[in-house]
């Protein structure tokens, strides 16, 4: 079992083993669930307000090690599924220019994630951002 800090104590109220709570996690995710929903899921509905001080470990990382982790890392996935749709907007609505400039801060934002991501290795050294390959991502 990994050593917890003396801030994540497990509280006394949650009866939750470790394999339980990765159990439920793994069946949230296969029910398409991200990771930041899947907290919320098990503070509301399951009473563990922290996944990390029940099992020891961020469900991110339970999700890594059951092979069951996005392709795309879930914060650059969102701000894709958010470019593609302010694309769409500025194709029917081509003179909005506040939404003209909110798609160039996104995509701003996505190719620094991008560099980032390929500097950790959590993207391929050849991943480029393109409008039409985020399209298809997106839908997947």
């Amino acid at each position: 079992m990994p050593k917890r800090s003396k801030f994540l104590q497990k509280p006394s109220w949650v009866t939750h083993t470790e394999d339980e709570v990765e159990q439920i996690i793994e069946k949230l995710v296969k029910e398409g669930k991200q990771s930041a929903q899947i907290g919320t899921v098990l503070r509301d509905q399951y009473g563990i307000p922290s996944a990390k001080a029940v099992s020891g470990k961020r469900i991110s990382k339970v999700m890594k090690e059951k092979k069951i982790y996005p392709k795309l890392p879930e914060d650059l996935f969102n701000l894709l599924k958010n470019a593609v749709r302010l694309r769409s907007h500025l194709e029917k609505n081509k003179r909005d220019a506040h939404s003209k400039r909110g798609l160039e801060k996104t995509e701003s934002r996505v190719r620094d994630l991008v560099k980032y991501y390929i500097k950790t290795g959590s993207l391929p050294a050849d991943w480029k951002y393109d409008h039409e390959r985020a399209k298809l991502l997106v839908q997947e």
